[in-house]
């Protein structure tokens, strides 16, 4: 690989991780086989932490696309894929003068972004299933006590 021009932009998380999976860093306890230096790996297990360990390629690309529309910087772009907000008030500690620019449209932009988005790997959206087990869980204890 080539470097054709460096320090061309800045890249996303998702970028990051990418090269390094691609460098050959992963969960190998010993960590002995991948080209990989040990300040790498420490990114990658940062990384792993964060919502592009969720994201792919196809994904940022939509994301990026969907996101023309809203008229925003190249910056608040890559920070809302880095962060990838959930409501309306982490969106407006990104965007700058977001009152202004984003006007009525934010509940719009939050919506496109918990659809295009893979949710961060600590928000694990519980599944219907889980949340009936657990309505039926309450309810058995509560007709014990009663």
């Amino acid at each position: 690989m080539k470097i054709v021009e460096a320090n061309a932009g800045a890249l996303t998380n998702f970028e990051v991780l990418d090269l390094l999976r691609s460098r050959g860093a992963g969960k190998d306890p010993t960590r002995v086989i991948a080209s990989v230096s040990p300040s790498e790996f420490k990114v990658f297990d940062y990384l792993e932490q964060t919502p592009a360990c969720n994201q792919t390629g196809e994904i940022v690309h939509k994301f990026v696309d969907e996101c023309k529309k809203y008229d925003l910087a190249k910056a608040e772009i890559l920070n809302v894929l880095n962060m990838r907000p959930s409501s309306a008030v982490e969106v407006y500690t990104i965007i700058e003068e977001c009152d202004s620019r984003m006007d009525e449209k934010i509940d719009e932009y939050v919506e496109t972004i918990v659809r295009s988005l893979p949710p961060h790997p600590s928000q694990a959206e519980p599944n219907d299933e889980t949340v009936e087990s657990k309505e039926e869980n309450m309810d058995a204890q509560q007709a014990e006590t009663v």
